[in-house]
């Protein structure tokens, strides 16, 4: 499979093309990040690829996105958790700045993190940490992947 699943990331999960795919929720798809500086770094894609804001979807499509939205970042608070004991919490961000479709970021945090960016928005991180191939997504991440799926799944069968 080429990369081309990352010009569309959306449409590319709606085919079943997008090998970052955890699960697919009520409202969107959780994938897990490209980047794993911070090991659980997640993302919930809309199911909707034209959909830019929040606002853009009917209020009961809004309210399950947020709640897909808690539900993995339960999830990868969960799997952290059990992974590393230097786990803290899980930041979650609906931003927009960049990529022209909604979506919400899901952002472990650690103690074992610098301190001079440990309590400030992930984003203030060096420029490297997002291109170092050391963190680039990869088969070193399917214990992980496989931990946050389990608690998706664990998640739905309890609040079902």
């Amino acid at each position: 499979m080429t990369d081309d699943w990352r010009t569309d990331r959306i449409r590319a999960a709606l085919r079943g093309e997008n090998p970052t795919v955890l699960r697919r929720l009520g409202a969107g798809f959780a994938v897990i990040g490209d980047v794993q500086f911070l090991p659980g770094y997640s993302v919930l894609l809309v199911d909707e690829p034209h959909v830019q804001c929040l606002s853009d979807l009917p209020r009961t499509k809004r309210l399950a996105f947020l709640s897909d939205m808690e539900q993995l970042g339960e999830a990868v608070e969960r799997a952290c958790r059990r992974m590393d004991a230097g786990f803290r919490r899980v930041n979650l961000e609906i931003l927009g700045n960049t990529d022209p479709f909604l979506h919400a970021h899901v952002w472990p945090r650690f103690d074992w993190e610098p301190s001079g960016s440990v309590g400030k928005p992930v984003w203030l991180y060096p420029p490297d940490r997002w291109s170092d191939e050391r963190f680039r997504l990869g088969p070193q991440h399917d214990v992980l992947r496989a931990a946050i799926g389990e608690e998706l799944d664990r998640l739905r069968t309890t609040t079902a």
